[in-house]
C-alpha cells in the first residue's frame, strides 16, 4: 500500500463533509468523493509526498467538481440532506446535541456554495484561511468575506429558528 492510499482512508470522513459542502446531497457527495479518490490514486505521481494529502484532496475534489457541474445545466439535489444521513456526522448521543447539530447543518445547506464550504473548511476541518484560500482558489480577502458573511447569515438563521420554537 502506498503512502497515498494509508493517508486516504483516514481522510475520508472529512472529504465526504467537504463533498457534501459542494453538492448539499449526500448521494452526490459520495460519488464525488469515490472519484476523486480514484482520480487520485491514478494521478498519484502528481502527489509529493511530504506536502498537505487534504489539501491536495480537496483542491482535486473542488476542481472535479468544477468540471462536473460546468457539465450539466441543472444540478439535482440541492436540498437540505437528511436528518438520518447528518447524524452519522455526529459523535454525540446527547439528543438536544445531536438535533441543534441538524439544525446546524441544515442552515449550512442553506448558505450559498462558495459561503458553505469556506465555513467547513475553516471552522469544521481547522484550516488556516492561506490553506482554505489556496484549496478554493480564491483570494484570502475572499476567504475572510465570506467566512464572516457565512457565520452571520448562520447566526441570524439559527437565532431566527431558536425565536419561533419559543
Amino acid at each position: 500500500m502506498t503512502e497515498l492510499s494509508k493517508g486516504l482512508v483516514p481522510l475520508l470522513p472529512r472529504l465526504r463533509r467537504f463533498a457534501w459542502s459542494l453538492t448539499r446531497d449526500w448521494p452526490d457527495a459520495d460519488d464525488l468523493v469515490q472519484t476523486s479518490c480514484t482520480r487520485a490514486l491514478t494521478r498519484a505521481e502528481q502527489w509529493q509526498n511530504g506536502t498537505r494529502l487534504d489539501a491536495w484532496m480537496y483542491r482535486l475534489m473542488r476542481n472535479i467538481w468544477i468540471d462536473e457541474t460546468r457539465k450539466r445545466t441543472v444540478r439535482v439535489g440541492q436540498g437540505v440532506e437528511d436528518a438520518a444521513e447528518s447524524s452519522a456526522l455526529l459523535t454525540s448521543g446527547d439528543s438536544e446535541t445531536t438535533a441543534y447539530a441538524n439544525q446546524v447543518l441544515a442552515q449550512i445547506a442553506l448558505l450559498p456554495e462558495g459561503f458553505s464550504s469556506v465555513l467547513l473548511l475553516v471552522a469544521v476541518e481547522g484550516h488556516s484561511y492561506a490553506e482554505t484560500a489556496e484549496i478554493l482558489d480564491i483570494p484570502i480577502g475572499t476567504v475572510m468575506s465570506r467566512l464572516s458573511s457565512a457565520r452571520q447569515k448562520l447566526k441570524a438563521a439559527l437565532a431566527d429558528q431558536k425565536g419561533a420554537r419559543t
